[in-house]
């Protein structure tokens, strides 16, 4: 009876091993070729302005870049909006989880109008920010610091990258409200009153009970929106085109200058291979401080 379990359990296994190999199989090739490609054109010298100039170029791509100063400047500004847009979407999606957590007349309402600007497109979210927020001469922003006698901001000239943090955290902070109020309806009410009862304040049990309530969720939006930001794009191809200058370019939009502007398809792939050891880095953190959180 036990090697006849035994073989069937093995039986099973190749049966289940063969309806799973194709769509592994195809899984499998729609990452690998697509990498492999660009790893073998980031060893060559591939200009599409000078279709003379063809070979293998060993790591001459890498060491340009790696020598240019833009790419630096891209990464600090990469990391920077990052950072920026998670502090931003994680502590404000807590409070207003805490906040929209509460019972209040409208409640249902304002929460669907709070969760909405994430399902806007990037290109628009952009669009509206650029013409009709943040514009020096019409936007609301500027209407707004006229009423107080203050002189209006142009922010795409003196304060381009504030002005993309801005944006990106109006359009990433109702997912982290969403994921972190989700989180929130499992919370234990009994425990949050006991806490009460004993004399615990708002502060305490929002340190102390919710805070570490919310700890796993904070986790999966930092690791999911930690890997869309890191590919932001839009919105600075439509509001500053990298500028002014380097001061708003990251890595995701320096690829596209090499590959779209200067035509340099080698350079481009080598920077896309930095791109992915980058991802590659941030993403085995994350998934390392998921697991941990996930033990404790």
């Amino acid at each position: 009876m036990t090697k006849t379990r035994a073989a069937g359990r093995t039986v099973g296994g190749f049966r289940s091993l063969s309806l799973q190999a194709p769509a592994v199989s195809l899984l499998f090739l729609w990452m690998i070729v697509p990498l492999a490609m660009t790893v073998w054109f980031s060893l060559q010298r591939y200009n599409l302005l000078m279709p003379e100039m063809t070979g293998f170029a060993g790591l001459e791509n890498y060491e340009y870049l790696f020598t240019d100063p833009a790419l630096w400047t891209a990464m600090g500004n990469t990391l920077l909006l990052v950072g920026a847009v998670l502090v931003i979407t994680v502590v404000g999606g807590t409070l207003l989880a805490v906040l929209f957590q509460q019972e209040f007349l409208g409640q249902g309402i304002a929460r669907v109008l709070a969760i909405s600007p994430f399902f806007v497109m990037p290109t628009v979210s952009a669009l509206v920010w650029k013409n009709m927020m943040m514009h020096p001469s019409n936007g609301v922003l500027s209407w707004v610091a006229e009423s107080l006698g203050l002189p209006a901001v142009d922010w795409f000239s003196s304060l381009p990258l504030t002005s993309i943090i801005i944006i990106v955290a109006w359009q990433w902070l109702p997912f982290a409200l969403l994921i972190l109020l989700t989180a929130m309806q499992s919370l234990d009410e009994d425990q949050v009153e006991a806490a009460r009862m004993d004399g615990a304040g708002p502060v305490a049990v929002f340190f102390f009970i919710t805070l570490p309530h919310l700890k796993r969720a904070i986790s999966v939006v930092i690791m999911i929106e930690m890997i869309f930001l890191l590919t932001i794009f839009a919105e600075i191809f439509v509001t500053t085109s990298g500028g002014p200058g380097l001061a708003t370019t990251n890595l995701a939009y320096l690829i596209y200058i090499q590959a779209l502007l200067d035509f340099d398809v080698g350079i481009a792939s080598a920077g896309g291979v930095i791109a992915i050891i980058l991802a590659n880095i941030v993403a085995i953190f994350l998934v390392r401080m998921v697991a941990k959180n996930l033990e404790s």
